[in-house]
């Protein structure tokens, strides 16, 4: 054998750079900060709207896969409930733990608005309000619900019907059994086929986020944000605070797992939110990355989609809260306990109204007009948003983590061995071994 066909001679070879998707998407941020400040400063109007044209690119192919991606996930996540030893028990503990998150959430968002008084001392006044394109109303949210067709919601990308007509079909196939069979088979396979076309997706994600974060700052710059100084960084910290400190502080004493172990493997995932500012878009990632943490695949593939369309600390309970109190101080409205109760209560049960898209303000309207404040208060957040969907989309991804990791592990179902060595890059799509043996096996669930 030559001495070019040795292994130390060959070890350079398998050991070429590669730059990580993390490193990726950090120089997107900081190109887009760069570009957006020339455009804005340097009044470069080409480079605005080429900023603008490649965000809106990227955010189109992530919602072209959003309605049938959707449809699907919710069907084969129902139907592989079957596999799942006492599943209607893990769905009732998952949802319970949404629930709780969520109210310590709200009640963390609440806390900093009272202590902050975010309205106060902006220059802002109800003029400078305007009313919502979209609207929610309790009415409309639960009317909503239903189709009226089958087509118009996938047209529409109306998720919540969406996921209504999902979880009807689902059940019928569990009801129908092996004659359902042949459609679950066929769920399955579009469901990778969608999955491995968002993956060539979301490798664009560092491209995309040049264009989203630099058109954000092109088109409001530094001068808005800074009126709105005290409420984005409330939010930002409320949201800090559910992410790295309640969450990590529900993993080690609920979960008992290392909290540090949980952002590695989860990482990947967050930061995807944070750039697409897509629940439903960083779906897949989130999925993988639960697994990776040692969820049971049957479970994961539950919980995550339901996740999804339904967990949103950052979209509906921080960020209501605090607009709540933000938009009554500039209408010079006063906020009692018995409000104060019921934005916690829109936050627990109307969080599936914000649906996993862009966005937060059908959740934001349904909190407002379930609290009788004007709903002109919209027009005057519309403005910050995309800044503050960005960290509001992190906190839920990162909640729709949690939650299976921490329903897993007290079920006795966590993959402990896999928790720990949990990779920090879900794209690789390399299958895993641990996986794969979990995969037909029915998941055991103590008692």
């Amino acid at each position: 054998m030559s001495v070019s066909e040795t292994p130390q001679a060959q070890a350079p070879a398998k050991a070429r750079f590669k730059f990580p998707f993390w490193a990726q998407i950090v120089t997107g941020l900081v190109l887009g900060v760069l570009f957006g400040w020339l455009a804005k400063s340097q009044d470069v109007s080409w480079l605005k709207t080429t900023l603008e044209q490649i965000g809106d690119i990227f955010v189109q192919l992530l919602k072209l896969a959003v309605a049938p991606l959707v449809f699907f996930a919710i069907l084969v996540s129902i139907t592989n409930l079957r596999k799942v030893n006492n599943a209607a028990r893990l769905a009732s503990r998952t949802l319970l733990w949404f629930m709780i998150t969520s109210l310590i959430a709200v009640g963390i968002g609440l806390a900093i608005g009272l202590l902050t008084n975010p309205g106060a001392g902006t220059g802002l006044t109800p003029q400078d309000g305007k009313l919502p394109k979209h609207q929610g109303s309790w009415i409309d949210f639960l009317t909503g619900i239903v189709p009226t067709d089958v087509i118009t919601p996938f047209t529409e990308l109306n998720v919540l019907q969406i996921v209504f007509m999902a979880a009807v079909a689902g059940i019928a196939a569990l009801q129908l059994g092996s004659k359902a069979q042949p459609v679950l088979s066929l769920a399955e396979s579009v469901l990778e086929l969608l999955q491995k076309a968002l993956w060539w997706v979301i490798r664009l994600a560092p491209i995309g986020t040049v264009g989203l974060i630099g058109t954000a700052i092109a088109t409001y710059g530094w001068d808005l944000i800074g009126k709105y100084a005290t409420f984005t960084a409330d939010v930002y910290i409320g949201s800090a605070l559910v992410m790295f400190g309640v969450y990590p502080l529900l993993l080690a004493t609920v979960a008992k797992v290392n909290p540090i172990q949980f952002f590695k493997g989860a990482w990947p995932a967050i930061q995807l939110a944070f750039v697409s500012r897509s629940s439903v878009g960083t779906m897949p990632v989130t999925q993988k990355v639960t697994e990776r943490l040692g969820v049971p695949k049957e479970y994961a593939s539950f919980a995550v989609p339901f996740g999804a369309t339904t967990k949103m600390d950052g979209c509906a309970a921080i960020y209501p809260a605090l607009a709540a109190i933000f938009i009554a101080q500039i209408f010079d409205v006063q906020l009692g306990i018995k409000e104060y109760v019921l934005i916690a209560f829109v936050s627990v049960v109307g969080s599936a109204a914000t649906a996993g898209l862009t966005g937060a303000t059908v959740m934001l309207t349904l909190t407002l007009s379930t609290l009788g404040l004007p709903l002109e208060g919209v027009g005057l957040l519309m403005a910050i948003d995309p800044i503050l969907d960005m960290m509001r989309t992190a906190t839920n991804v990162a909640g729709q983590a949690v939650v299976p990791v921490i329903v897993s592990a007290r079920e006795g179902i966590l993959d402990k061995e896999a928790y720990a060595t949990a990779s920090s890059s879900p794209l690789e799509e390399r299958s895993e071994e641990r996986g794969d043996e979990r995969a037909e096996a029915p998941v055991p669930v103590a008692a």
